[in-house]
């Protein structure tokens, strides 16, 4: 999935740049604990300021924030390209403690919701190939969808709507949770969220039974 690729893309580059500079910062302390080391005798300087030194450091400092910034940038847009049909739309509700996913387009309006109790987990269905627009929100106090692996994650606010847009590109289940603590049966909202074949997905619409399609 585009997020997955491009999450992993930034991570990875901007965990190898703080570790570059975690890697400078340590060897500038380790060589400064050595050469002040207890014991020898160092003359201390007698100039108050290092201009040239300065500038250099903040030239550097400067170049890798930008970078980083124009970088996060780019990947986000890649991330939220425009969609080239109009999106499935997915409505989906957090209350405490559970989910609620209503499909405003399907023939006659539906809904799949649960419990969120022993094996009672709503499923989020949603074609592979299109484009999918969720739009969340909460009855009650702040959630958060979250989806681990595909490294989606979004709050969800009482009396607001947050949306984002997501394509699937293969079939498969995923496990989805609440990432907010949101009180004492807060560890129990799971959900899954399964991708299907369009066509698939059109008789499971289609069919109104309120019954997940098959595993």
């Amino acid at each position: 999935m585009t997020q997955r690729q491009v999450f992993g893309e930034v991570f990875g580059l901007e965990s190898i740049v703080a570790g570059v500079v975690f890697l400078v910062v340590c060897a500038v302390f380790g060589w400064a604990l050595i050469r002040r080391r207890a014991g020898r005798r160092v003359d201390a300087s007698g100039r108050s300021e290092h201009p040239r030194f300065e500038a250099y450091y903040v030239g550097v400092l400067g170049a890798f924030a930008v970078f980083l910034v124009a970088w996060t940038a780019w990947q986000n847009h890649r991330e939220h390209q425009p969609a080239d049909r109009p999106p499935v739309r997915v409505d989906v509700t957090g209350f405490q403690w559970c989910w609620t996913f209503a499909y405003p387009q399907a023939p006659e309006r539906r809904s799949v919701t649960g419990t969120c109790r022993g094996g009672d987990l709503p499923t989020l269905v949603v074609p592979t190939g299109r484009p999918v627009q969720l739009r969340l929100t909460s009855k009650d106090v702040i959630h958060s969808l979250w989806v681990p692996e595909l490294r989606y994650k979004m709050d969800a606010f009482p009396d607001h709507v947050n949306t984002f847009t997501l394509t699937m590109d293969r079939e498969g289940r995923w496990m989805g949770k609440c990432a907010e603590f949101c009180g004492h049966l807060h560890y129990t909202m799971h959900f899954w969220i399964k991708a299907v074949s369009p066509e698939e997905y059109d008789r499971w619409l289609d069919s109104g039974d309120g019954q997940e399609v098959a595993a």
